[in-house]
Parts: C-alpha cells; sequence; structure tokens
C-alpha cells in the first residue's frame, strides 16, 4: 500500500516540493480530500492555503455521467465534454441551465468553507494545486484551467497517486506535475491508501483557519 493516509502523503508531497521552499507562492486544495494533503505542502512552503473548487457537470436524465465540469479557484472555468453532450443529446439551454445551478453551489460551498476571508493573490507567483489522487483527470483539469486565469508565474500540479493514462493527458495543463506514484492499471483513489477516511467540512474548515485566519 503506497500510503498510510493523507497526511502520510501530504509528508511526502512536501518533501519531494522542499526545492521550492522561499519562493512567493499559494497553495490550492481540492476539498475535502486535497485539504489535508495540502496542508503540509503549505506548511513547508510556509505559503497560503486557499481552495479551488469543482462541480461535475451531470446529464439531467444520468448525473453521474458528466458533460462537463465547472471550476472556481477565482475566475469560473467551464470545461465541456463534447461526445457526452452530442451522444446525450443535451441542448445549449440545457447545458447551461445545470451549470447555472452547479455554479451556485460552488459559490455556496465557497462561502461555507471560506466564510469571507480575502482571497490570496497569486498573480506572478508559483501556485500548487493539490488532491489527493486523480481518478479520471477531469476535475484536476478544471481545478488547473480554473487557477491559470488568476496568472501564476507558474502552475505545479502536486498529487500523491494517478493512473498512468490521466497523467499523460495532464501534463499540456500544467507547467510541472509532481506524482509520487503513477499504475496502468488503477481502480480508484482509495486503493492506494491504507486509511481513506472521510474528510468532513468541519475539518476542511479547521484546517482553512490555521493558515488563513479570519480578519
Amino acid at each position: 500500500m503506497p500510503f498510510r493516509d493523507r497526511d502520510d502523503a501530504g509528508r511526502r508531497l512536501a518533501d519531494a516540493l522542499a526545492a521550492h521552499v522561499g519562493e512567493a507562492c499559494v497553495v490550492y486544495a481540492l476539498p475535502r480530500g486535497g485539504v489535508p494533503v495540502a496542508a503540509h505542502i503549505a506548511e513547508r512552503l510556509k505559503a497560503p492555503l486557499d481552495l479551488v473548487l469543482v462541480r461535475k457537470i451531470g446529464v439531467p436524465y444520468q448525473p453521474e455521467l458528466a458533460m462537463g465540469a465547472i471550476a472556481n479557484g477565482g475566475a469560473p472555468i467551464i470545461v465541456r465534454n463534447e461526445d457526452v453532450i452530442d451522444a446525450a443529446e443535451v441542448t445549449e439551454a440545457v447545458f447551461d441551465s445545470v451549470c447555472a445551478r452547479e455554479r451556485a453551489e460552488l459559490e455556496r460551498r465557497r462561502g461555507a468553507y471560506l466564510r469571507g476571508r480575502a482571497r490570496p493573490d497569486v498573480a506572478g507567483k508559483l501556485a500548487v494545486v493539490v488532491d489527493d489522487g486523480v481518478a479520471t483527470g477531469a476535475t484536476t483539469r478544471a481545478a488547473l484551467r480554473a487557477v491559470r486565469a488568476l496568472q501564476p508565474r507558474r502552475l505545479i500540479l502536486a498529487i500523491p497517486v494517478a493512473p498512468t493514462d490521466a497523467l499523460a493527458a495532464l501534463r499540456h495543463e500544467a507547467d510541472a506535475i509532481v506524482c509520487l506514484e503513477d499504475y496502468r492499471s488503477f481502480g480508484a483513489i482509495g486503493f492506494f491508501y491504507e486509511n481513506f477516511r472521510q474528510i468532513e467540512d468541519e475539518e476542511v474548515i479547521e484546517i482553512l483557519d490555521r493558515f488563513s485566519p479570519l480578519a
């Protein structure tokens, strides 16, 4: 088993990113599972910790089937899956309606997690986007594009584990990828952790309070 838990993964990623200590940097976590991983990186890099939130845009009659994703790291970014849109015969009006609903949910979640904190400015700095792993890569791609829109000097994706093919597809989305383990035969992210417990909202908020206290 590659990782004991998310803390183990976060410490190992922090070691892998130690060369960036001293750089002006902002660390972005995908909640909820990416937050405890990212906390160790932010602590090592002495960087503020922020969130990039992503929601699947599901086909209305089959919500688990993603026809796209919307991410909000400051600037909302929409990623479309044209093959699914065409196959499901989804009209632009329907796509826009589902997208608007998911965008409202992103805003609600951001308010609940960050509670009015000022956003750190990443323009011209290093941005590190962190999750506890990659599955298909769709949400990760949306997250990277949302953070890229904030105009960082350099964008790094830091993840403990990913499928080899998904990792290859993400290489043009970031300036660099730090991935500790990748596998051609993958399954689910949780297979690579001894302890892959559910992360609750309260834990996310507590971690964020440590790095970006309310003014």
